[in-house]
């Protein structure tokens, strides 16, 4: 039998109640299993909403997201640095970024200028990421993730 912090000890259940009852609390089996079974003194209802209260937080914990962010080999320097800024925006969310370049027509034979392109990106938030694929081709396009730095 414990109440807050005094160990009371063996006792028999009536007086356990009793003792409950008196400090306005509710008497709770703790360890039914046990030899003779652990009981304590608690405000039941409050337990129950500070129970309610931590899943509930424990639930708000967000997912990470893939945002992707497209480019070009044509991109200029200024959309360049708009779409930057955007991917700062999305990486202080904690937010994981997809850098894809797309190849049109006869661009496919210039992936040296894709990956130019994807390193330059890279320099203009280096400060808050980290790469966590580097540029690989897929098809049509080249892609590389990037992770928000810890």
């Amino acid at each position: 039998m414990i109440d807050g912090e005094e160990k009371l000890g063996i006792m028999p259940t009536e007086e356990a109640l009793k003792r409950a009852q008196d400090n306005g609390m509710d008497l709770v089996e703790v360890a039914p299993l046990a030899n003779p079974p652990v009981c304590k003194i608690m405000d039941y209802g409050n337990y129950l909403y500070s129970l309610k209260k931590k899943t509930k937080n424990a639930k708000k914990v967000k997912k990470t997201e893939t945002k992707t962010i497209r480019l070009s080999i044509r991109t200029d320097t200024h959309d360049l640095e708009v779409k930057a800024k955007q991917a700062r925006k999305f990486l202080e969310g904690r937010n994981l970024i997809k850098v894809v370049v797309i190849f049109k027509g006869r661009e496919i034979t210039h992936q040296d200028l894709a990956i130019d392109k994807m390193k330059t990106f890279y320099q203009l938030i280096e400060d808050i990421s980290t790469i966590e694929q580097e540029p690989k081709r897929q098809g049509f396009q080249m892609t590389m993730m990037l992770n928000p730095i810890k």
